[in-house]
């Protein structure tokens, strides 16, 4: 056998016996040793704030712990509890966000809170049922709310979790069709006490141990009540089924330059993609995009006639379901033209004052670098 070929077989687990039944009390006696230090993570013995777990829980959905860290920090230093996020206008909300992706999560973030309050006396409700009935929060973060910020002997299964349940039992079942056998095996782990530090070990074993590829088997608590481990394939799971991938959409941006520096910017409409977002004027995004007409949908500003040019290269960008590609053109204008209606001049430097969303960043880097 060559060196490379051992040290190969080396990092694969061994075939074991039969795994014994995994016990709450191991995983959390690792935890009590290994828990991740978060923001939002009540210290040991202490009792959680439930609006910080809300709101880190909404903040989490699709999106890393790194990337979530600061914009925490900043939702928390001015909007301290849940009547106060409630009664901020939902433009701030928006722009406290911009650049954390998934803008739907902050428009439902800003309409659970006037829920909150407005159904609950600003007191966010204890049970899976009455989470579940707010916007913005389905059955994994009913229960991650339930069992981490009152204790309740809730199931918390996000991605995470999902993949330690599929490999702890080795089901052969394929994602999306697993989840309901998946739930209800992690359902019977929790334990009666500690649920809320079960859920966050849980958590915390599939972000630091059991990681998607090259799990540090030999580091896990659950080690020899693994199915998967035993096996000596736990990369095998969870098994998914394939994904059809979004078809690609095309479209134009226009970023117009006022000789002030203003830039021309409007709104989106509240629903939908990037709903209640700030954007340059956009063409229609279609798969069947015709370049030749992109010019159609260019602004129109009265007492000026731009002209356009078009910039080298594409945006690209990828949001849940698609990808897109927009070709950018630009123009400059004079001091003193109005904005047509529906759209504003955003001033220089008024960037970080806007809720713009990643893709628009990338347009305007685009345009100002062609500069």
């Amino acid at each position: 056998m060559t060196l490379a070929a051992d040290r190969e077989t080396r990092k694969r687990p061994a075939p074991r016996g039969r795994p014994v039944h995994p016990q709450a009390a191991d995983l959390l006696a690792w935890y009590d040793r290994h828990r991740r230090e978060l923001a939002w993570r009540a210290p040991p013995g202490e009792t959680a704030d439930p609006y910080r777990v809300w709101l880190s829980e909404i903040m989490l959905q699709q999106t890393t712990v790194k990337a979530v860290a600061p914009y925490f920090a900043r939702f928390t230093a001015r909007w301290r509890d849940v009547g106060a996020l409630a009664a901020a206008p939902l433009g701030d909300v928006l722009k406290l966000w911009a650049g954390l992706g998934y803008y739907a999560r902050a428009r439902n973030l800003h309409a659970c809170a006037r829920a909150i309050v407005a159904q609950h006396g600003g007191r966010i409700p204890a049970t899976e049922a009455e989470l579940a009935r707010l916007p913005g929060i389905g059955p994994y973060t009913a229960a991650a709310i339930a069992a981490i910020a009152f204790g309740a002997p809730a199931a918390a299964v996000d991605g995470n979790v999902e993949r330690v349940m599929a490999r702890l039992f080795a089901l052969e079942q394929e994602l999306p069709a697993a989840r309901r056998d998946i739930r209800r095996l992690a359902q019977g782990l929790v334990p009666d006490r500690r649920a809320g530090d079960f859920a966050q070990a849980l958590m915390d074993l599939g972000a630091t141990i059991c990681l998607p590829r090259a799990p540090a088997c030999m580091l896990c608590p659950w080690r020899l009540a693994c199915a998967a481990y035993s096996r000596g394939d736990p990369e095998r799971f969870p098994r998914k089924a394939k994904k059809q991938p979004g078809r690609l959409r095309r479209g134009a941006a226009y970023v117009v330059t006022r000789a002030d520096g203003a830039v021309l910017v409007r709104t989106r409409l509240p629903k939908g993609l990037l709903g209640g977002m700030t954007e340059v004027p956009i063409s229609e995004w279609t798969p069947d995009f015709d370049l030749a007409t992109a010019l159609d949908a260019a602004p129109r500003l009265a007492r000026a006639r731009p002209k356009w040019r078009r910039l080298p290269g594409v945006v690209t960008h990828v949001f849940t379901h698609f990808p897109v590609e927009l070709v950018v053109y630009a123009a400059g204008v004079p001091a003193g033209i109005s904005a047509p209606k529906g759209a504003r001049w955003m001033v220089p430097g008024g960037l970080e004052g806007e809720a713009l969303p990643n893709v628009m960043r990338k347009v305007l880097a685009h345009a100002f670098d062609a500069d």
